[in-house]
């Protein structure tokens, strides 16, 4: 059963508000459970797709934990009113909490689904060290295909994780997770977007005051320019139009009323 959710004014979306201290309490519930979950993270982007993908849309109502990732989306829901102690304690990007995983009780055995082969042997030693004693295997995901794909669910079933990292991009890991996620072996399921490139040392992360001040799109922009620019500049206008086309479709009167 998914946890309560909060609605996030503006954005007309829920998700679950959580510390770091939080979701490890979850994990580890979730490991000692030993069912099939969820977690994933909003921010704009995913707005945006929640808002224009009904598929999008049913994986993340469905989902157990949807984290608050992205100032903008902290910021909005801060207006409720609802947090305990300093609003930015909510915000859990992937690299917030990864490096609590090794408080997670119970867990032992981490796969990690994603990022070029190097990277991905990068992220798993270093998950070696967050999590002392645990089994963590990897399988890049660079050039997924329907293949490859295939390739991924068979080799869960044989490595039998309780916690699985995949970080295949959005909306790509979204769309792997909305096919497949009842064809794998009972586990936690994380999106975790470029954290396997990040935790592996592959990509420079911002400063933490930058993300503490709601800027880490501008230290993205200027890292990656082509790959961020549409999301950080153009995409915001998109979901400002979804959320105007949706608020006018529910104020004009239906024929005959």
């Amino acid at each position: 059963m998914a946890l309560d959710r909060q609605r996030i004014p503006v954005l007309e979306v829920d998700a679950t508000p959580l510390r770091v201290p939080d979701l490890v309490a979850e994990l580890s519930r979730f490991v000692e459970e030993g069912s099939t979950r969820t977690v994933l993270g909003h921010n704009l982007h995913s707005v945006t797709l929640t808002l224009s993908d009904e598929g999008f849309r049913d994986l993340y109502q469905r989902s157990d934990v949807v984290l608050l990732d992205g100032a903008p989306v902290l910021w909005l829901w801060g207006r409720t009113g609802k947090a305990e102690g300093p609003v930015m304690d909510y915000r859990l990007g992937t690299t917030d909490w990864l490096p609590a995983l090794g408080q997670v009780r119970g867990l032992e055995r981490i796969a990690v689904i994603g990022a070029g082969a190097e990277a991905n042997a990068a992220a798993v030693r270093q998950l070696e060290l967050v999590v002392p004693g645990a089994r963590v295997a990897g399988l890049p995901g660079e050039g997924w295909n329907g293949d490859l794909e295939e390739r991924a669910v068979e080799w869960l079933h044989g490595q039998r994780p309780q916690l699985v990292l995949l970080g295949l991009g959005m909306p790509l890991q979204e769309e792997v997770l909305q096919r497949r996620l009842a064809d794998m072996p009972p586990a936690t399921y994380c999106a975790v977007g470029g954290a396997i490139e990040q935790l592996a040392g592959f990509q420079k992360l911002a400063p933490r005051w930058l993300g503490r001040m709601g800027l880490e799109w501008a230290w993205r922009l200027l890292l990656h320019p082509r790959r961020v620019a549409y999301r950080v500049l153009g995409e915001p206008w998109v979901l400002l139009w979804l959320l105007g086309s949706r608020r006018l479709k529910r104020t004009v009167p239906r024929p005959g009323k």
